[in-house]
């Protein structure tokens, strides 16, 4: 029987957005990584186009102000991108992985190229100091890690 996790995406102020369904792949004290497929039909963010069935390889992090997609086609051969969305660490529990989405998003392109997404929805959240500074702290440290070729950004 798989070990399987709803995960459950919230607003910045909690409220439930939207949910699915993903599979382990791997836990550790402070993650987890979950494989899903995109239960949507087309959602294109200008930067990538999601198709339904895309391959979605997930890490939330109970300790990071972000997780990390690595969103690759249905055949799981072609590496679209990471999509990297900026949140308040993940409450991960046996059945469940929540976020609190804050708005502000980073796209890694299979070539590395990085493309910071939603920058004004994000300045126009009311967030404290502390927050906004961790979800800026968050932008550099995704860029570190891509930049470093360290994982999850690698094409392994």
């Amino acid at each position: 029987m798989a070990d399987t996790r709803t995960v459950i995406k919230r607003d910045h102020q909690g409220g439930f957005v939207w949910q699915y369904e993903g599979e382990v792949v791997e836990r550790g004290a402070k993650f987890i990584c979950i494989q899903a497929r995109f239960n949507r039909d087309i959602a294109d963010i200008g930067v990538m186009v999601f198709r339904r069935d895309d391959l979605m390889t997930e890490w939330f992090y109970a300790d990071r102000w972000y997780n990390v997609f690595k969103v690759q086609d249905a055949s799981g051969e072609r590496l679209k991108g990471y999509y990297c969305n900026v949140t308040r660490p993940a409450e991960i529990t046996d059945e469940t992985i929540a976020a609190d989405d804050l708005a502000l998003d980073v796209f890694v392109s299979p070539a590395g190229e990085i493309i910071l997404l939603d920058e004004d929805e994000f300045a126009e959240l009311p967030l404290n100091d502390n927050e906004r500074q961790a979800a800026l702290d968050a932008v550099e440290k995704i860029r570190t890690l891509v930049k470093m070729n360290t994982a999850p950004f690698t094409s392994g």
